[in-house]
Protein backbone atom coordinates (compact mmCIF):
# COMPACT_ATOMS: atom_id res chain seq x y z
CA UNK A 1 0.00 0.00 0.00
CA UNK A 2 2.71 2.29 1.14
CA UNK A 3 4.69 1.45 -2.25
CA UNK A 4 1.46 2.26 -4.02
CA UNK A 5 0.78 5.63 -2.51
CA UNK A 6 4.82 6.70 -3.03
CA UNK A 7 3.91 6.39 -6.64
CA UNK A 8 1.29 8.21 -6.89
CA UNK A 9 3.13 10.93 -5.00
CA UNK A 10 5.86 10.74 -6.89
CA UNK A 11 3.26 10.76 -10.04
CA UNK A 12 1.27 14.10 -8.82
CA UNK A 13 5.03 15.75 -7.97
CA UNK A 14 6.28 14.55 -12.15
CA UNK A 15 2.92 16.14 -13.31
CA UNK A 16 3.34 19.44 -11.76
CA UNK A 17 6.68 19.88 -12.66
CA UNK A 18 5.92 19.01 -15.78
CA UNK A 19 3.29 21.99 -15.36
CA UNK A 20 4.98 24.56 -14.15
CA UNK A 21 7.73 23.72 -17.19
CA UNK A 22 5.38 24.44 -19.67
CA UNK A 23 4.22 28.06 -17.96
CA UNK A 24 5.50 30.80 -20.21
CA UNK A 25 6.70 33.79 -18.30
CA UNK A 26 6.93 36.72 -21.06
CA UNK A 27 8.23 40.02 -20.00
CA UNK A 28 7.67 43.24 -22.53
CA UNK A 29 9.69 46.16 -21.86
CA UNK A 30 9.68 49.80 -23.66
CA UNK A 31 7.36 52.28 -25.54
CA UNK A 32 5.65 54.33 -23.01
CA UNK A 33 3.67 55.63 -26.13
CA UNK A 34 2.23 51.10 -26.15
CA UNK A 35 2.20 50.75 -22.58
CA UNK A 36 -1.67 51.25 -22.47
CA UNK A 37 -2.43 48.90 -25.30
CA UNK A 38 0.15 46.48 -24.35
CA UNK A 39 -1.16 46.04 -21.20
CA UNK A 40 -4.39 45.41 -22.52
CA UNK A 41 -3.07 42.92 -24.82
CA UNK A 42 -1.84 41.10 -22.11
CA UNK A 43 -4.81 41.43 -20.07
CA UNK A 44 -6.98 39.95 -22.50
CA UNK A 45 -4.71 36.81 -23.54
CA UNK A 46 -4.29 35.98 -19.77
CA UNK A 47 -7.92 35.18 -19.56
CA UNK A 48 -7.84 32.79 -22.39
CA UNK A 49 -4.11 31.22 -21.87
CA UNK A 50 -3.87 30.29 -18.00
CA UNK A 51 -0.25 28.70 -18.87
CA UNK A 52 1.13 32.64 -19.83
CA UNK A 53 1.66 35.03 -17.96
CA UNK A 54 2.88 38.26 -19.42
CA UNK A 55 4.51 41.31 -17.56
CA UNK A 56 4.24 44.59 -18.94
CA UNK A 57 6.34 47.64 -18.34
CA UNK A 58 7.39 51.21 -20.09
CA UNK A 59 10.60 53.20 -19.51
CA UNK A 60 11.13 54.40 -23.88
CA UNK A 61 11.63 52.43 -26.73
CA UNK A 62 15.69 52.83 -26.27
CA UNK A 63 15.23 51.19 -22.73
CA UNK A 64 13.30 48.02 -23.93
CA UNK A 65 16.15 47.54 -27.09
CA UNK A 66 18.82 48.03 -24.42
CA UNK A 67 16.68 45.92 -22.25
CA UNK A 68 16.42 43.32 -24.88
CA UNK A 69 20.11 43.44 -25.80
CA UNK A 70 21.23 42.66 -22.65
CA UNK A 71 18.60 39.61 -22.59
CA UNK A 72 16.64 41.43 -19.26
CA UNK A 73 13.42 40.98 -21.54
CA UNK A 74 11.49 38.89 -23.79
CA UNK A 75 9.90 41.44 -26.00
CA UNK A 76 10.91 45.52 -26.59
CA UNK A 77 8.14 47.41 -27.78
CA UNK A 78 9.17 50.89 -29.47
CA UNK A 79 7.56 53.51 -31.33
CA UNK A 80 10.19 53.82 -33.87
CA UNK A 81 12.15 51.28 -35.49
CA UNK A 82 15.82 49.77 -34.34
CA UNK A 83 18.69 51.76 -34.78
CA UNK A 84 21.60 50.48 -36.92
CA UNK A 85 23.89 51.49 -33.72
CA UNK A 86 21.54 48.90 -31.85
CA UNK A 87 21.40 46.37 -33.99
CA UNK A 88 25.24 46.48 -34.00
CA UNK A 89 25.40 46.14 -30.59
CA UNK A 90 23.06 43.14 -30.31
CA UNK A 91 25.01 41.22 -32.74
CA UNK A 92 27.69 41.75 -30.63
CA UNK A 93 26.28 40.13 -28.01
CA UNK A 94 24.95 36.72 -30.05
CA UNK A 95 21.34 38.39 -30.53
CA UNK A 96 19.71 38.81 -33.86
CA UNK A 97 16.27 41.00 -32.93
CA UNK A 98 12.98 40.71 -35.41
CA UNK A 99 10.85 42.92 -35.54
CA UNK A 100 7.22 42.77 -35.88
CA UNK A 101 5.01 45.91 -36.91
CA UNK A 102 2.05 45.38 -34.32
CA UNK A 103 -0.36 48.38 -34.90
CA UNK A 104 -0.18 52.17 -36.53
CA UNK A 105 0.17 55.44 -34.73
CA UNK A 106 -1.11 59.27 -35.12
CA UNK A 107 1.12 61.27 -33.81
CA UNK A 108 -1.21 64.11 -32.59
CA UNK A 109 0.50 67.71 -32.15
CA UNK A 110 -1.38 69.79 -29.37
CA UNK A 111 -2.03 73.25 -27.79
CA UNK A 112 -4.08 74.31 -25.16
CA UNK A 113 -7.73 74.97 -26.10
CA UNK A 114 -7.65 78.76 -25.21
CA UNK A 115 -5.12 78.98 -28.08
CA UNK A 116 -6.89 80.13 -31.12
CA UNK A 117 -4.05 78.67 -33.33
CA UNK A 118 -5.79 75.38 -35.47
CA UNK A 119 -3.37 74.20 -37.93
CA UNK A 120 0.63 74.04 -38.55
CA UNK A 121 2.85 73.03 -41.26
CA UNK A 122 5.03 70.86 -40.95
CA UNK A 123 7.57 73.15 -41.67
CA UNK A 124 5.99 75.50 -39.28
CA UNK A 125 6.35 72.84 -36.84
CA UNK A 126 10.05 72.04 -37.47
CA UNK A 127 10.87 75.33 -37.02
CA UNK A 128 8.88 76.08 -33.58
CA UNK A 129 10.43 72.74 -32.13
CA UNK A 130 14.22 73.53 -33.66
CA UNK A 131 13.75 77.30 -31.90
CA UNK A 132 13.36 79.44 -35.76
CA UNK A 133 9.92 79.98 -34.24
CA UNK A 134 9.24 81.46 -30.66
CA UNK A 135 6.13 83.76 -30.96
CA UNK A 136 2.85 82.46 -31.82
CA UNK A 137 2.34 85.72 -34.14
CA UNK A 138 4.82 84.28 -36.11
CA UNK A 139 2.03 81.54 -37.02
CA UNK A 140 -1.36 83.41 -37.48
CA UNK A 141 -1.84 83.54 -33.16
CA UNK A 142 -1.74 86.32 -30.98
CA UNK A 143 1.59 88.00 -29.19
CA UNK A 144 2.72 85.14 -26.57
CA UNK A 145 5.56 83.25 -26.49
CA UNK A 146 5.23 79.75 -27.68
CA UNK A 147 6.39 77.23 -24.90
CA UNK A 148 7.74 74.22 -26.40
CA UNK A 149 7.01 71.01 -24.59
CA UNK A 150 8.37 67.19 -25.99
CA UNK A 151 9.32 63.87 -24.37
CA UNK A 152 12.72 62.66 -23.40
CA UNK A 153 15.39 61.36 -25.62
CA UNK A 154 15.30 57.79 -24.41
CA UNK A 155 11.29 58.02 -26.37
CA UNK A 156 11.19 56.45 -29.79
CA UNK A 157 8.50 59.64 -29.98
CA UNK A 158 11.13 62.11 -29.76
CA UNK A 159 13.45 60.13 -32.23
CA UNK A 160 10.31 60.06 -34.38
CA UNK A 161 9.70 63.54 -34.41
CA UNK A 162 13.45 64.97 -34.88
CA UNK A 163 14.29 62.39 -37.69
CA UNK A 164 10.44 62.94 -39.61
CA UNK A 165 9.14 66.68 -38.32
CA UNK A 166 12.40 68.30 -37.60
CA UNK A 167 14.80 66.80 -40.13
CA UNK A 168 16.88 65.49 -37.54
CA UNK A 169 17.92 69.34 -35.95
CA UNK A 170 18.88 69.25 -32.85
CA UNK A 171 15.25 70.61 -30.41
CA UNK A 172 16.00 74.34 -28.91
CA UNK A 173 17.69 74.29 -25.51
CA UNK A 174 14.49 75.93 -24.21
CA UNK A 175 12.64 72.86 -24.71
CA UNK A 176 11.01 71.00 -21.67
CA UNK A 177 11.50 67.29 -21.64
CA UNK A 178 8.38 65.40 -19.81
CA UNK A 179 8.80 62.23 -19.08
CA UNK A 180 5.72 60.43 -20.41
CA UNK A 181 3.25 61.26 -23.22
CA UNK A 182 0.56 61.63 -20.39
CA UNK A 183 2.93 64.45 -18.69
CA UNK A 184 3.33 65.92 -22.04
CA UNK A 185 -1.37 66.75 -22.07
CA UNK A 186 -0.85 67.77 -18.16
CA UNK A 187 1.81 70.46 -19.55
CA UNK A 188 0.08 71.81 -22.21
CA UNK A 189 -3.59 71.24 -20.32
CA UNK A 190 -1.96 73.72 -17.70
CA UNK A 191 -0.26 75.88 -20.32
CA UNK A 192 -2.27 78.56 -22.54
CA UNK A 193 0.58 78.86 -24.85
CA UNK A 194 2.01 75.85 -24.88
CA UNK A 195 2.47 73.00 -27.54
CA UNK A 196 3.46 69.23 -26.96
CA UNK A 197 3.21 65.97 -29.68
CA UNK A 198 2.26 62.49 -28.88
CA UNK A 199 -0.12 59.77 -29.91
CA UNK A 200 -3.40 60.58 -30.45
CA UNK A 201 -4.88 57.90 -27.89
CA UNK A 202 -3.74 59.90 -24.96
CA UNK A 203 -5.58 63.49 -25.93
CA UNK A 204 -8.31 62.95 -27.60
CA UNK A 205 -11.16 63.17 -25.12
CA UNK A 206 -9.30 65.90 -23.40
CA UNK A 207 -11.50 68.77 -23.34
CA UNK A 208 -8.40 71.81 -22.38
CA UNK A 209 -6.60 70.54 -25.17
CA UNK A 210 -7.01 71.11 -29.24
CA UNK A 211 -5.65 68.49 -31.93
CA UNK A 212 -4.32 70.96 -34.60
CA UNK A 213 -4.56 70.08 -38.43
CA UNK A 214 -1.19 69.24 -39.94
CA UNK A 215 -0.16 70.52 -43.59
CA UNK A 216 2.08 68.50 -45.52
CA UNK A 217 3.64 71.88 -46.43
CA UNK A 218 2.61 75.67 -46.86
CA UNK A 219 0.02 74.82 -50.12
CA UNK A 220 -1.25 71.83 -48.90
CA UNK A 221 -4.47 71.17 -46.82
CA UNK A 222 -4.55 70.69 -43.44
CA UNK A 223 -5.37 67.28 -41.71
CA UNK A 224 -7.01 66.25 -38.64
CA UNK A 225 -5.93 62.35 -36.90
CA UNK A 226 -9.60 62.48 -35.98
CA UNK A 227 -12.65 62.58 -37.40
CA UNK A 228 -15.40 64.76 -36.90
CA UNK A 229 -17.34 62.52 -34.33
CA UNK A 230 -13.66 62.30 -32.46
CA UNK A 231 -12.48 58.60 -33.14
CA UNK A 232 -9.29 58.23 -34.85
CA UNK A 233 -8.87 58.54 -38.83
CA UNK A 234 -7.33 55.46 -39.77
CA UNK A 235 -7.85 56.01 -43.52
CA UNK A 236 -6.00 59.17 -43.14
CA UNK A 237 -3.39 56.83 -41.23
CA UNK A 238 -3.08 54.27 -43.77
CA UNK A 239 -3.66 56.61 -46.75
CA UNK A 240 -0.54 59.03 -45.54
CA UNK A 241 -2.53 61.86 -45.91
CA UNK A 242 -1.99 62.68 -42.29
CA UNK A 243 2.08 63.53 -42.59
CA UNK A 244 2.55 62.82 -38.55
CA UNK A 245 1.92 59.08 -38.80
CA UNK A 246 4.13 55.76 -37.70
CA UNK A 247 4.16 51.83 -37.24
CA UNK A 248 4.51 50.78 -33.36
CA UNK A 249 7.03 47.64 -33.34
CA UNK A 250 7.33 45.19 -30.87
CA UNK A 251 11.31 43.23 -30.84
CA UNK A 252 11.82 39.95 -30.01
CA UNK A 253 15.49 38.07 -29.40
CA UNK A 254 15.99 35.95 -32.37
CA UNK A 255 13.65 33.20 -33.20
CA UNK A 256 11.04 33.71 -30.43
CA UNK A 257 9.56 30.43 -28.27
CA UNK A 258 6.45 28.79 -29.08
CA UNK A 259 4.81 30.61 -26.88
CA UNK A 260 5.92 33.69 -27.44
CA UNK A 261 4.78 33.67 -31.49
CA UNK A 262 1.42 32.54 -30.36
CA UNK A 263 0.87 35.66 -28.40
CA UNK A 264 2.87 37.91 -31.53
CA UNK A 265 0.61 35.89 -33.99
CA UNK A 266 -2.36 36.72 -31.54
CA UNK A 267 -1.61 40.18 -31.42
CA UNK A 268 -1.68 40.51 -35.30
CA UNK A 269 -5.18 38.75 -35.37
CA UNK A 270 -8.22 40.16 -35.94
CA UNK A 271 -9.08 39.89 -31.84
CA UNK A 272 -5.54 41.75 -31.14
CA UNK A 273 -5.88 44.46 -33.48
CA UNK A 274 -9.49 45.46 -32.37
CA UNK A 275 -8.43 46.15 -29.38
CA UNK A 276 -5.97 48.68 -31.24
CA UNK A 277 -8.95 50.23 -32.48
CA UNK A 278 -10.21 50.46 -28.96
CA UNK A 279 -7.54 51.74 -27.48
CA UNK A 280 -7.46 54.24 -30.17
CA UNK A 281 -4.55 53.33 -31.82
CA UNK A 282 -4.74 52.55 -35.82
CA UNK A 283 -5.12 48.87 -36.52
CA UNK A 284 -2.92 47.25 -39.35
CA UNK A 285 -4.68 47.96 -42.73
CA UNK A 286 -4.74 44.24 -43.52
CA UNK A 287 -6.22 42.99 -40.44
CA UNK A 288 -9.44 45.47 -41.07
Amino acid sequence: MKKIIGIVLAGMVFLALGSLQAAEHITVKGSDTMVILAQKWAETYMKAHKDVTIMVTGGGSGTGIAALINGTTTLANSSRPIKPKEMKDAKSNDIVPMENKVAMDALAVIVNAQNPVNELSMNQLGAIYTGRISNWKEVGGPDHRIMRYSRESNSGTYVFFKEHVMQDKDYAPDCQNMPGTSAVAEAVSKDSWGIGYGGVAYFAKMKELRILRVKKDDQSKGVSPLKQDGTVDFEAVWKTEYPVARYLYCYSAGKPSAKVQEYLNWILSKEGQTIVEEIGYVPLKQMK
